[in-house]
């Protein structure tokens, strides 16, 4: 904890400002990883219309941060380790910032390459941001995660809410409001810069995940193996399948329902604050139960329902929207908590959190593109809502058994 030992040596008010400063660093780094990504559905009318793409291609700009996740982020702790944190995290920005900008280009291959840098930026920071919290704010980890889960929904639901009204705009087009978010990038960037006078490594606890692996690759390996890990990586996996399906193509579902554009981008934006509101009624509720399975089935079920409510109810929209908002939060906040309360060791966790988060991104990448492909088969959207319903189901069944109290068996050794 070489921050915390540092910051014990300032006085009363310094070490106040100091942590002031790096609490609202946090909290606008965290507000850039999410909303570069999510703005982008309530415009992806205008999108395919521009470069006249078909929804399957259209499918693939929420599909491409998703694969960018999965590449990137195993190489995150290796950044951190030889540049620090807190440069790997401005990198994550200037990422960001560049594919935000390279976005105004009146290119579709400048889209997608944009939209994977982003990916790649956002993808460190998601990485690296809950090792930076662990480290410096060890007593308050619960409270600092809530805070930047809380930044992440409040700014992707903001930009979603905004950025349809801003591409109205006659001095702007669509190009230019999803450009808009790049000064909240550059004040993230300001904030952030003298952090950079800081150079500290990570907590090989909460982000070296090789370095806990390689000495017991054999063990680690193992973790495939075993039902319950896959039960773990089913549940985040289906959750971030219907969840990014929803990112994705919300808007779209709402317009065809009757709902304006506007209306549909406000929805959009709730989706996302919703998501945010279960870190603040599961975190404490968690350290308290120890079988999980009746909120694991009560929540994804809340999921399934909602998002039927959506084809055969679209009038209660912004019902259905809000629940589906927080099933999706609520079953990623306990999907990560079961890596931890499954696992025996740093070991087992580091290896379970690698299983499901690599296969989890994997599955949630084929989503938009499939729903997508459904409705252009189909001529409507009950394909893709059906899709997240029945994942939604099988989030309840598969937590039935990742929710249980017990926990992976020991690794012996081979």
């Amino acid at each position: 904890m070489e921050s915390v030992t540092r910051f014990g040596r300032l006085s009363p008010r310094v070490l106040a400002s100091s942590s002031f400063v790096l609490v609202l660093g946090i909290f606008f780094v965290a507000a850039n990883l999410r909303a570069p990504i999510t703005g982008i559905a309530p415009l992806l009318d205008k999108i395919i219309a521009a470069f006249e793409l078909s929804n399957t291609q259209a499918g693939m700009l929420t599909t491409l941060p998703l694969i960018a996740f999965a590449i990137a982020s195993p190489m995150a702790a290796s950044l951190a380790r030889k540049i620090g944190i807190e440069a790997s995290l401005f990198i994550s920005l200037l990422l960001i910032g560049g594919g935000i900008n390279l976005r105004l280009m009146d290119s579709v291959w400048a889209l997608y390459i944009a939209t994977a840098t982003i990916g790649v930026g956002i993808a460190i920071g998601n990485v690296l941001l809950p090792s930076l919290i662990k480290r410096d704010f060890p007593a308050r980890v619960a409270v600092m995660t809530s805070c930047y889960v809380l930044a992440m929904g409040i700014f992707s639901g903001g930009f979603s809410a905004l950025v349809t009204p801003l591409a109205n705009l006659n001095f702007l087009n669509w190009k230019g409001a999803l450009g808009a978010f790049s000064l909240i990038t550059l004040l993230s960037i300001v904030l952030w810069i003298p952090r950079l006078r800081t150079r500290t490594m990570p907590d090989t606890v909460s982000v070296d995940v090789s370095e806990r692996v390689a000495p017991n690759s054999a063990k680690a390996s193992k973790v495939w193996h075993f039902p319950l890990a896959w039960q773990v990586t089913l549940f985040l996996g289906l959750n971030s399948f219907m969840t990014y399906i929803l990112i994705g193509w919300l808007p779209n579902i709402l317009v065809e329902s009757g709902h304006t554009p506007e209306y549909a981008g406000v929805l959009h934006g709730w989706l996302q604050v919703a998501s945010a509101v279960p870190g603040f009624v599961l975190i404490p509720l968690l350290a308290r139960l120890k079988d999980q399975r009746i909120p694991a089935v009560v929540i994804s079920i809340i999921g399934a329902v909602s998002t039927l409510g959506l084809l055969y109810a679209p009038q209660f929209a912004i019902y259905w929207t809000i629940m589906v908002g927080f099933s999706s939060g609520g079953c990623f906040i306990l999907g990560l908590s079961f890596i931890s309360f499954r696992s025996q060791d740093a070991v087992q966790a580091a290896s379970l959190s690698g299983m499901a988060q690599s296969f989890g991104y994997s599955l949630a990448a084929i989503g938009p593109m499939l729903a997508g492909y459904l409705y252009s088969s189909l001529g409507n959207w009950s394909g893709g809502l059906w899709l997240c319903a029945s994942a939604s189901l099988c989030c309840a069944i598969v937590g039935l058994g990742c929710g249980r109290d017990h926990v992976l068996p020991k690794f012996t050794a081979s």
